[in-house]
């Protein structure tokens, strides 16, 4: 008995492999039929007697391409194709969900083929397979096929066109296939080829800076051990004191300069190939290692023989560089040169961060892989995301397809690579989106582009409420939880600046329960800043519990000045922030009195409690307003009295944040049990895991696939928006 079925395969299943895939597995069970792309998922007509039909189907689940997803498969009868054998057939359109595959990072065998000497594509920079390569980067939209992808413009030679129509072949319909006789090339001014790769490669090992088109967009290389060089870069891209990423040739190299564990490892290993913050073997703060992801990465490596900065390419406060002219004339006049190349870049991304196993910035290897949401929703929404880390998500049912990581919005430049970024996700689903979901600030340029929409189609979602629901979406939570919500600073629903905030709250409503107690920001953003008019904030002008006066230690040449402002109020809001508690603990442990970077001064403060412990400093709670209120001026009066060594103070800090945190948590939990924390400060692993270990008997969970900072508010109005907008319970 012949029957014959029509097979929907959705999710991560174009340009992973899965048409050569399903062509095999067919072969191999003697089934006739078809297999082709159909808009976002894969249509496959087989027949065949109904037990190899039943292997067949239950392979495409437990068989998979290693870097495919199959999220679903719907199975219907069908009439007989009256194929002879099985065929892979061009792809078709539909409607529906799409998902978009991360840029892969070189696979094994063709690194072996880079540099194999025998093969046709040795020393070739853009070899690559249905396991690896560009995709995210290149694709122009969906179905997958080479002819929607930057790749169109490289006609395929006879040897590369034979293995992209063959079945048998590992580079089966891998789109961006290509070898030095009809591929990209390289260019270094007026020479290509190999001999451009080698003056690129001369110029870094003489000590210069080089911008490198990359898969994503441009990146500055020089050599990691090149102190002239990299105090050069650091000047280009106003970056004082903030570690930059280092690409090292392989695992042995990169365990030789910090300490790499299993967990680690296998991120370093992965597709994705992300920055991965380890600890120093030399001690003090962490490093960012990476391992080569694209061939190119690989010859720069292994032509240099040392580790590389590799950093992204532009200029501080613009979006990563994507335009080979824009890059000439911006990038051109800082640097010695670029190793440029003729395959276009549609999409930006940057490399992505993960620091013990959790995302910190989301971008190539992982965008824009879609994110389930706990409810669908009925209409397609657009969350924009916060002015920070900036990250904007698109919703289609129940999942979220979050963009990659485009910066800080501050100015023309970066809106519109935002809008670059929101264009070409409503291009790849074919949707128009019905509803915007953004911040409550009025003054975030995310905010500004809301106004585009009617207000009626507008939801605003307040920023601490998306931190503590993008953890919640990401885990699956359903029903009421608590919301610890610790970062910088968001505007709150009552106009005042919020940062130390925990909530009983569900993704449609949240009531404040609790916040840590507030100080000026003198000088406003000034204070962010300057972690030193934190300090001189609590010392002077702390919310007033009857507490005991902190000590003035703080001989600034403005003090005279900032104290003026706090007592007259002048341009120093207040804010319940624990961003800025962390800052004025790091200014006060003499740490840090200026940030160079956004949270510095708190890297510092966890880095000087590294190796060290303590018992808690002293805190109170109170209760204001109808709520639970910590009080942080004893803890920072004891701070500074203790007489306590700096890293042992802030050992001692942290374990008083985590133990207010847990207590203030036991306060209002009743008999919730499940705890989620978001915000920028819990970045921080030594907090998250005291605070985990202080909430025993309480599922406490932390963002891992999504940012807990800013990068993750996004997809915290995704989750927000669809349960706002399904009506139903949540």
């Amino acid at each position: 008995m012949i029957t014959t079925e029509r097979i929907e395969v959705h999710g991560t299943v174009q340009g992973v492999g899965f048409r050569p895939h399903v062509f095999r597995l067919a072969t191999e069970l003697g089934l006739r039929g078809d297999v082709r792309n159909v808009g976002g998922y894969v249509v496959i007509t087989a027949s065949g007697p109904p037990d190899a039909l039943g292997e067949f189907r239950q392979a495409l689940h437990e068989r998979a391409p290693r870097h495919a997803r199959v999220d679903r498969v719907t199975v219907t009868p069908a009439a007989d194709v009256g194929h002879s054998g099985f065929v892979v057939r061009d792809s078709g359109f539909a409607d529906g969900p799409r998902a978009i595959v991360p840029d892969l990072a070189t696979c094994d065998a063709c690194v072996a083929e880079l540099f194999d000497p025998g093969d046709r594509r040795y020393r070739y920079p853009f070899v690559n397979c249905t396991d690896c390569g560009p995709r995210a980067t290149i694709v122009e939209s969906v179905p997958y096929d080479r002819s929607r992808t930057t790749m169109r413009g490289f006609p395929l030679c006879a040897l590369c066109s034979d293995e992209y129509h063959d079945p048998a072949d590992r580079r089966f319909h891998a789109e961006p296939v290509a070898c030095p006789a009809c591929g990209p090339r390289l260019r270094w001014g007026d020479v290509t080829g190999d001999e451009a790769l080698r003056l690129a490669t001369g110029t870094i090992a003489r000590g210069g800076v080089v911008a490198v088109k990359g898969n994503g967009g441009y990146q500055l290389v020089c050599a990691a051990g090149d102190e002239q060089a990299v105090d050069r870069l650091r000047e280009l891209k106003h970056r004082p004191r903030k570690p930059f990423a280092v690409m090292v040739r392989d695992l042995a190299q990169a365990r030789d300069l910090s300490d790499v564990d299993d967990q680690a490892a296998g991120l370093l290993q992965s597709p994705a190939a992300p920055i991965v913050v380890v600890p120093s073997r030399t001690g003090g703060m962490d490093v960012g290692l990476f391992l080569p992801y694209s061939p190119l990465h690989h010859l720069l490596l292994h032509d240099l023989a040392r580790p590389l900065v590799v950093t992204s390419g532009n200029l501080s406060g613009a979006p990563i560089e994507i335009h080979d002219d824009e890059a000439e004339s911006r990038l051109g006049p800082l640097v010695d040169g670029l190793l440029a190349h003729d395959r276009p870049i549609l999409a930006r991304y940057d490399d992505s961060v993960v620091r013990a196993g959790r995302m910190v910035r989301r971008a190539r290897g992982f965008a824009p892989e879609p994110m389930p949401l706990p409810v669908s929703s009925p209409a397609p929404v657009l969350a924009l995301g916060a002015q920070l880390k900036h990250t904007a998500a698109l919703v289609t049912g129940d999942r979220a397809t979050l963009g990659p990581h485009t910066g800080d919005l501050e100015n023309a430049e970066t809106l519109s690579a935002f809008e670059s970024t929101v264009e070409t996700l409503c291009r790849w689903q074919r949707v128009q989106p019905e509803w915007c979901a953004h911040d409550l600030h009025p003054r975030y340029l995310s905010t500004r582009y809301a106004e585009r929409w009617p207000r009626d189609r507008r939801i605003p979602v307040q920023h601490h409420h998306a931190h503590v629901a993008a953890t919640a979406a990401e885990h699956g939570v359903r029903g009421r939880f608590v919301g610890v919500a610790y970062d910088g600073l968001g505007l709150g629903d009552d106009g005042t600046l919020w940062g130390g905030e925990i909530f009983l709250t569900t993704y449609r409503d949240y009531r404040r329960v609790a916040r840590f107690g507030r100080a000026p920001l003198p000088g406003g953003e000034v204070a962010v800043r300057r972690p030193a008019r934190m300090a001189l904030g609590y010392l002077h002008g702390a919310e007033d519990f009857g507490a005991p006066s902190i000590p003035d230690l703080r001989p600034a040449p403005d003090t005279g000045l900032v104290r003026r402002m706090i007592e007259r109020r002048v341009n120093s809001p207040l804010a319940s922030s624990a961003g800025r508690l962390f800052d004025a603990a790091a200014s006060l442990l003499g740490l840090c009195d200026e940030n160079s970077y956004e949270g510095e001064a708190a890297v510092l403060l966890e880095s000087a409690a590294s190796g060290h412990s303590g018992p808690a400093l002293d805190w109170k709670l109170h209760r204001r307003d109808g709520m639970w209120v910590y009080d942080p001026v004893p803890t920072l009066r004891d701070l500074v009295t203790s007489g306590d060594p700096a890293g042992v103070a802030a050992a001692r800090f942290h374990t008083t944040v985590a133990e207010v945190t847990a207590a203030l948590v036991r306060e209002v939990a009743g008999g919730i049990r499940t705890v989620c924390l978001g915000g920028g400060v819990f970045q921080n692993r030594r907090l998250v895991d005291e605070v985990a270990l202080g909430l025993d008997g309480f599922r406490v969970l932390v963002g891992e696939r999504v940012p807990v900072n800013d990068g993750g508010i996004g997809y915290g109005q995704a989750a927000v928006a669809a349960a706002l907008l399904s009506g139903g319970e949540c």
